[in-house]
């Protein structure tokens, strides 16, 4: 229910207010004067206002004035007489709602609170969802341990302070846009709006035109003017994902909006200027780009003023366990049920798989576990983990294969020198001279560590 606080000195006036109101669904404050409407308002919570200007102790503009300093989402009525309009008016230009004038109908009264019902409501809303968005984007819900994820989360918070530029590389599916969020929602300018656009979704043909906007006639079918991101997300943070993939063209442009905080919309002549901080995020590799000539050198080091890495999942799997429960009980609370356990050969599947979709591939791999797991429980067979789709061996150098072996399967330099020592005497048919040959060793020294392997 909406709590209404009705100033107005004229007991008549107040008691005539509330008769017209009380339909309405409102839980209606009185007061006398502007000094005990300050209290009421300090000491309840009041959704919208409706006083008098002409009031004893404190007027009807001190009362506006302490409403728009402490709680400016509240809409304030003004009520005045006839003569005195003009006070109304510099009133509505302080930040009131609304005016009506004595005497006023009961359509027009019902009129008005019924639109500043509307925007109460539409604010409690606006500030529901804000904190709902708050909550979830915040660097506590960055799941993680590992020395790499605690480094990240340094590193975002203390620039998160700053309007300091941000490149954020990574693979696809590691949370980009979530620590973008979160160091967004961290900043001075949490207030402001974030405006992600990712660069390879957009044809390079519109995204010129959806960066600056474009006036009416720029070219075929701009019928009328259009504001471009720039221009909407002044005075917050826009990110902007897969920086890669923006078109040379674009990026010079783009690098003069970075250097002059302004630019013009396309077709047109007037220099806007903009006040936005930049997130920038790709999954290639950039420095590799200005080698090849296919990103702006200048532009990369402009972006990369503070650069923060993402590391695969595959490089941080004692995150593995941490996330794979987080994932397990948000989807038990989406689900209705209570959360299954998962048995010790589900989470050796989970942490000795490679995750080349990373944390998004291990969030659906979990959602369709739920799905199947009817009981209590969360086996095997219900864990569908989709195969690799690396090149051959044939295709990769040593350091490759290496890395391979080392980062996806796990392997330790023992397991290592065990499996290939074994490979050796099966292909040479336990012949331990020729698979001392195979291996670059002496007979005697393969003959040491296999003794040494069966210790």
């Amino acid at each position: 229910m909406t709590n209404l606080l009705i100033v107005e000195d004229e007991t008549r006036m107040r008691e005539v207010i509330m008769m017209l109101l009380s339909d309405m669904q409102l839980n209606m404050f009185e007061a006398r004067d502007g000094a005990e409407a300050i209290d009421i308002f300090d000491s309840e919570t009041i959704h919208m206002v409706i006083t008098d200007l002409k009031l004893p102790k404190a007027g009807g503009m001190d009362v506006l004035g302490h409403i728009r300093e402490s709680k400016p989402e509240v809409p304030v009525i003004i009520i005045t007489a006839f003569g005195s309009i003009d006070n109304a008016v510099e009133a509505i230009r302080l930040g009131a709602f609304d005016y009506v004038t004595k005497p006023f109908t009961e359509d027009k009264l019902r009129s008005c609170v019924e639109k500043a019902m509307q925007i109460s409501r539409l604010t409690s809303e606006v500030e529901y969802l804000r904190s709902e968005i708050e909550s979830k984007y915040t660097f506590n819900n960055i799941i993680g341990h590992s020395s790499e994820i605690c480094d990240i989360l340094r590193l975002a918070g203390e620039v998160s302070h700053t309007d300091t530029t941000v490149l954020i590389t990574g693979e696809s599916g590691t949370g980009k846009e979530l620590l973008s969020r979160a160091t967004h929602l961290n900043s001075p300018r949490s207030k402001g709006p974030f405006l992600p656009v990712n660069c390879a979704a957009i044809p390079a043909a519109l995204l010129e035109s959806e960066l600056f906007g474009y006036e009416r006639g720029a070219f075929t079918g701009a019928q009328q003017q259009k504001k471009g991101k720039f221009e909407m997300v002044s005075g917050g943070t826009l990110f902007l994902d897969e920086i890669g993939d923006m078109e040379l063209e674009v990026q010079a442009k783009f690098l003069r909006v970075l250097e002059s905080k302004s630019f013009e919309r396309l077709g047109g002549s007037k220099t806007i200027q903009t006040d936005v901080r930049i997130i920038a995020a790709t999954n290639k590799d950039l420095e590799k780009m200005v080698r090849e000539k296919t990103f702006r050198e200048d532009l990369y080091y402009r972006i990369s003023v503070f650069p923060i890495r993402i590391p695969p999942l595959r490089e941080r799997r004692s995150d593995i366990p941490l996330l794979s429960h987080y994932f397990i009980n948000e989807f038990s609370t989406t689900f209705g049920r209570r959360p299954p356990t998962m048995s010790d050969k589900v989470m050796e599947m989970l942490s000795n798989h490679p995750w080349k979709g990373n944390i998004r591939e291990l969030r659906n791999v979990l959602e369709r576990a739920m799905i199947l797991a009817k009981g209590d429980k969360i086996t095997s067979r219900h864990v569908v983990l989709h195969e690799s789709h690396d090149k051959p061996l044939g295709e990769l150098d040593l350091d490759q294969i290496v890395k391979l072996l080392i980062l996806d399967h796990r392997v330790g330099l023992e397991e290592m020198e065990k499996r290939c020592i074994n490979f050796a005497l099966e292909f040479a048919g336990n012949n331990v001279s020729k698979a001392a040959r195979l291996l670059g060793l002496s007979r005697a020294t393969l003959r040491y560590r296999l003794d040494k392997l069966e210790d």
